[in-house]
């Protein structure tokens, strides 16, 4: 893949889908070809933006880009491709075995994304005798890693990650979201019986799972932070011989517009005019639980400098913010002439 998306657009990668775009429109706002003429460092960039916006800006792009990258990462880790459903020795087997999860986690929940019949015809068929000397190789591998009478272990579906964004009173008081949910699951018609067997199954093509769309209902609890992971257990794919893989979900608080989350700590853009970075002065803000706080600001402050507020963030936490420069839309005359001066004398 090309440039990382997130680093373009200057987000986390458990940035909420709406931080996403807010981030955006600001870079965009900063480097179009329009306010940067004649500029084509700016014009490339504004490119670059765009096609970053294009791969991560709706939740269904978004997903799919995920979904691709998490693939990507499992085929580069090398050797045997299978290996990423559920850990060594029982690598052969797409399903992986009790610690699975590797490979499952890049098929969150939601509609549209990869159609898991095409990649599991990819993976486990289509190739005419390859899957056939695939499962010789599993039963060949299983013999050598395991000891004589060793039970086989439990089979296990992979796990399914995904995100979910909630705004930061959803958060506080806790709160019920719909959510789309696809997932391997065991043939109706076959019941599972036609996975790993001579026998064919019209309905699976022989897979022993097929992919099922539903809606579920998540209850975040009160007090959720962002980054917090709710495991559903038995949510994930389905194993056609064995158990059903967790869900897990990691809930994304929106911090609404001027704030971003960094590392877990959450960040609030202060715009302050140069003058009173220069010089000094006092701020007013507008904090997360909606409180107005005054702040000195000390002469010499840089853009990008920051301040902690202890109890002032999400939930009673820390609030770091971080002073930015006051971009006036125009220029009153009188502002004019006293920047004049100010040029003139070397500042």
């Amino acid at each position: 893949m090309s440039d990382d998306p997130y680093r373009v657009l200057d987000v986390d990668k458990d940035a909420t889908d709406a931080e996403i775009k807010r981030s955006y429109r600001k870079l965009a706002r900063q480097h179009h070809p329009d306010r940067n003429p004649g500029d084509a460092a700016a014009e490339e960039r504004f490119k670059a933006i765009q096609a970053a916006y294009e791969t991560i800006g709706t939740a269904a792009a978004r997903k799919d880009y995920d979904q691709q990258r998490r693939m990507e990462e499992m085929f580069a880790r090398g050797g045997n491709p299978f290996s990423g459903f559920g850990g060594g020795g029982r690598g052969s087997n797409p399903f992986g075995g009790a610690g699975g999860g590797g490979f499952g986690g890049g098929f969150g929940g939601g509609q549209g994304g990869f159609d898991f019949s095409d990649i599991l015809n990819q993976f486990m068929g289509g190739m005419g005798g390859a899957e056939q000397q695939f499962q010789q190789q599993a039963r060949q591998q299983s013999r050598q890693q395991r000891p004589p009478q060793q039970a086989p272990p439990t089979q296990r579906g992979p796990d399914i990650e995904a995100g979910i964004d909630i705004n930061l009173q959803q958060a506080l008081s806790g709160t019920k979201i719909e959510f789309g949910h696809r997932r391997l699951r065991i043939c109706k018609r076959c019941n599972g019986s036609s996975f790993n067997s001579r026998k064919t199954c019209p309905q699976c093509s022989g897979k022993g799972v097929e992919s099922r769309s539903s809606t579920i209902t998540v209850t975040v609890p009160a007090g959720a932070q962002h980054g917090q992971q709710l495991r559903l257990k038995k949510m994930g794919h389905e194993h056609p011989q064995g158990e059903a893989g967790d869900l897990l979900i990691t809930i994304r608080l929106d911090a609404e517009e001027g704030r971003r989350w960094e590392g877990g700590r959450l960040i609030q853009e202060v715009a302050v005019p140069y003058s009173t970075l220069m010089l000094g002065g006092k701020i007013r803000i507008r904090t997360p639980a909606g409180k107005r706080v005054q702040i000195d600001v000390a002469e010499g402050t840089r853009i990008g400098d920051r301040r902690r507020l202890a109890g002032h963030g999400h939930d009673g936490g820390p609030l770091d913010i971080e002073f930015v420069l006051a971009e006036p839309e125009q220029v009153s005359k009188e502002q004019r002439e006293a920047l004049d001066k100010l040029r003139e004398s070397g500042l």
